[in-house]
């Protein structure tokens, strides 16, 4: 068994992260390969439909800090870039079956999907204002463009946890199901899309994402990784890294970059 593993059943596509001794935290090595899975699944005639989710409880805790510290993104290719392009330019549909927490890229990579069903007992959180950074996989776009700047700046800039039901509110989850419910309510839902006309739903598919696609490629892949990669490397993060791994509370007062005179 992999950390990543896939299961064709039909015309369905099983993808599941399986790490959940870590929380499902993906490392750079994961992301590659869910790029990779992703890109051939395009390519792939046979495949209709990709349903994700996580082994466990738990969706995914986004990114491993300690493989993330290790092998920090930067300027050029990058694992989570590769990762964020083969979902933008994914046409099939995409159901995502979510368990337990979704952390960060754990819930910003839902927002690339076409289906997302969550368990009741599921949270979310995109706390990246926590550790002094940005959002990224083109959510500064996509998350405001759904529900509106200032339900955005709720989640982005406090970076607080939420429940399956407020996500839904806030138009991220499709439906809250019973947790015991929700994997057969994903598949019952990919197995109806694998039924349809493949060129007709990748066409729908497509022209429903027309007007914001650009967009959001122009957010994921230009305009936030060279601020997050900034926001990587200042006195902020360097602080709320140490905090998280020594257990503390992070203390951003002697952080702050001073306003130049005018």
């Amino acid at each position: 068994m992999s950390d990543i593993n896939t299961e064709r059943s039909g015309s369905i596509l099983r993808v599941e992260v399986n790490r959940p001794e870590r929380k499902n935290a993906l490392t750079a090595a994961m992301y590659t390969r869910l790029a990779d899975i992703f890109n051939e699944a395009a390519k792939d005639e046979e495949t209709r439909v990709v349903l994700w989710h996580g082994a466990g409880d738990t969706f995914s805790a986004g990114n491993d800090l300690g493989d993330f510290l290790k092998n920090p993104p930067g300027p050029g290719d990058f694992p989570q870039g590769s990762l964020m392009d083969a979902l933008i330019k994914f046409e099939k549909p995409i159901v995502a079956a979510v368990q337990g927490a979704a952390i960060g890229g754990g819930t910003t990579m839902l927002t690339h999907c076409d289906f997302v069903y969550a368990g009741e007992s599921a949270k979310f959180q995109v706390p990246f204002i926590n550790l002094a950074l940005v959002p990224e996989f083109g959510s500064s776009f996509s998350v405001p463009a759904r529900m509106g700047h200032l339900r955005a700046a709720e989640l982005f800039l406090l970076g607080e946890l939420f429940t399956a039901t407020r996500a839904a509110e806030l138009g991220l989850v499709t439906r809250v199901v019973p947790d015991r419910d929700l994997l057969a309510t994903a598949t019952a839902t990919a197995q109806k899309l694998a039924a349809k006309p493949s060129g007709a739903l990748r066409a729908s598919k497509r022209l429903i994402k027309q007007a914001s696609i650009g967009q959001i490629r122009e957010a994921a892949l230009k305009i936030e990784p060279p601020v997050f990669f900034e926001r990587l490397r200042s006195a902020e993060a360097k602080e709320a890294f140490s905090a998280f791994l020594e257990k503390r509370p992070p203390n951003f007062t002697k952080t702050a970059t001073p306003v130049a005179a005018e």
